[in-house]
């Protein structure tokens, strides 16, 4: 590892060369290069972290590039994944990224799951995040949740050290698919700020500073700068039903 690259990071006597060393250890999966992950991936390859996996199977469009700043014009009709690892390459050639050009299904969920430390929630569709939730679960692995609409966002750690998940905070997987629009307006800089917030959430877990936001869901409205904490109760039926749900993948 290049100590020397990190050394700002280092001076953080919450981190030192021995949090760095674990941020060098560490094997991270983001599922979706989108508005969230273009963001997430970069913060966390610049931070060193020794193994990125990325999944997304869509490609670059021109409507991306207004909060996907991962991307660049030429990008646009590409795959995303791909463009990503060579622009994450780029800016730190020593961590190992992989990537995969597919959608986060019951046919790959566990394999990549089970590769990863942690799991980072970078989706647009509540389909895919019960399936990351309740393989997590199964597999006894914590992953933060970001979610954003027009100029509000929400972050969370589910399945941290047995807390609450997912399904804790939204019981009702159908009535949540169902609600969800096609497609909502967002404010460009909105994936930063909670993408940034996602990122500082894994590498807590990493290292050990701070206090998490298990049981909690964070949430920020950039109209007004309001942002609020609230309890999530981690509830025996939430649990159960994201194991049920994994048994019933595998």
């Amino acid at each position: 590892m290049e100590m020397n690259r990190y050394n700002r990071q280092m001076m953080l006597p919450e981190i030192g060369q021995n949090g760095q060393q674990k941020i060098g250890n560490a094997s991270i999966l983001v599922v979706g290069a989108g508005g969230l992950g273009s963001v997430v991936c970069p913060y966390l390859v610049a931070a060193g972290v020794g193994k990125l996996i990325i999944i997304d199977s869509d490609t670059v469009s021109t409507d991306n590039l207004q909060r996907q700043i991962l991307y660049r014009e030429h990008h646009v009709g590409k795959s995303k994944v791909w463009e990503a690892k060579k622009s994450l390459q780029a800016l730190n050639s020593h961590v190992e990224i992989i990537a995969y050009d597919e959608y986060f299904s019951k046919k790959n969920a566990i394999e990549l799951v089970k590769n990863a430390d942690i799991v980072v929630d970078a989706t647009d569709n509540y389909k895919t995040r019960y399936l990351i939730n309740d393989v997590c679960v199964g597999l006894d692995k914590p992953f933060v949740y970001g979610a954003i609409a027009d100029f509000t966002g929400q972050l969370s750690v589910f399945n941290y050290k047995q807390g609450a998940t997912y399904r804790c905070l939204y019981p009702d997987e159908q009535e949540m698919i169902a609600s969800q629009k096609q497609s909502v307006g967002v404010l460009g800089i909105l994936p930063g700020v909670i993408a940034c917030l996602q990122v500082n959430e894994v590498l807590k877990m990493i290292t050990g500073y701070g206090n998490q936001l298990n049981d909690k869901l964070f949430q920020i409205d950039l109209r007004d700068n309001q942002t609020c904490i609230i309890d999530i109760p981690a509830t025996r039926e939430g649990r159960e039903n994201s194991v049920m749900n994994f048994e019933i993948a595998t």
